[in-house]
């Protein structure tokens, strides 16, 4: 595995490179944070929203949610990989000594982990200096705080795992527009990131819980809030480790199958 975390610890490095972007994704995910408070704050108050999912929760959920954008945001993809596919360089990459799903994997890590740390801590800090009802509230207890991280680690090994999914398919489409569209429409929508799980009707609730989506940023954040208790928290986090091993070993097994197949231009 050291070429791979090797590959990880570079292009993380390289990613910490671009401070600028950073900053206006930051600025950009203040700005639409605050927009979205103002807008629920306008339909609920500051009163129970739905399902026992206070206005505060819903607030920090918000600002959570764009803390960590970089980390779950789906419709997040690497443009060098699919040009890579569509013009025939993905040969060099098959030559290579190494399996081909674990450095796809370890360059899409560390591309949302290097923004992450530029972006997450100043929207935090800004969050928490918004006044009250506005602002992000500490976490509902030491172990949900816990839980929080774990869960949110693994939801980003899930949201890669989907988005190879869609780099995979590429192989054979060779436009990746309809299946981006498709994967991050659905994926944003069940996974609670259009609008929160918990003020979407009861049947809406019972699909997104046998999708995977939902078990990348919406259980993390509602168990940060108290939301999700302990018990449930641990139901929901067997589930992300569950979807996380299908998703590789399908993804591992189709790219197998695909790069032995494929025909790369000009051979």
């Amino acid at each position: 595995m050291k070429p791979y975390f090797s590959l990880l610890r570079v292009r993380f490095l390289n990613g910490l490179q671009y401070r600028l972007a950073a900053f206006s994704g930051m600025t950009t995910q203040v700005a639409w944070g605050l927009m979205l408070v103002f807008i629920y704050s306008a339909f609920f108050g500051d009163a129970a929203v739905s399902d026992g999912f206070t206005f505060k929760q819903l607030v920090t959920f918000v600002w959570l949610q764009q803390a960590a954008l970089t980390l779950i945001f789906i419709y997040d993809y690497d443009g060098e990989l699919l040009e890579m596919i569509t013009t025939g360089g993905i040969g060099y990459e098959l030559c290579r000594p190494v399996n081909i799903y674990y450095v796809w994997y370890a360059k899409l890590v560390s591309k949302r982990t290097a923004t992450a740390c530029l972006r997450f801590f100043p929207v935090i800090i800004v969050a928490f200096l918004i006044p009250y009802p506005f602002r992000l509230s500490l976490p509902y207890s030491p172990l949900a705080f816990c839980l929080f991280v774990v869960t949110l680690f693994i939801g980003l090994l899930l949201v890669v795992s989907i988005n190879m999914m869609v780099y995979i398919s590429n192989f054979k489409t060779l436009s990746p527009g309809g299946s981006i569209a498709f994967i991050s429409i659905i994926g944003e929508f069940f996974g609670g990131q259009t609008i929160p799980i918990p003020l979407m009707p009861g049947w809406l609730q019972e699909v997104s819980a046998f999708l995977p989506f939902r078990w990348v940023a919406d259980l993390p954040f509602r168990v940060y809030s108290g939301h999700i208790g302990t018990k449930e928290a641990l139901t929901g986090l067997a589930m992300q480790l569950i979807w996380l091993t299908i998703l590789i070993s399908a993804g591992m097994l189709i790219m197998r199958r695909v790069a032995r197949l494929s025909m790369v231009q000009g051979g």
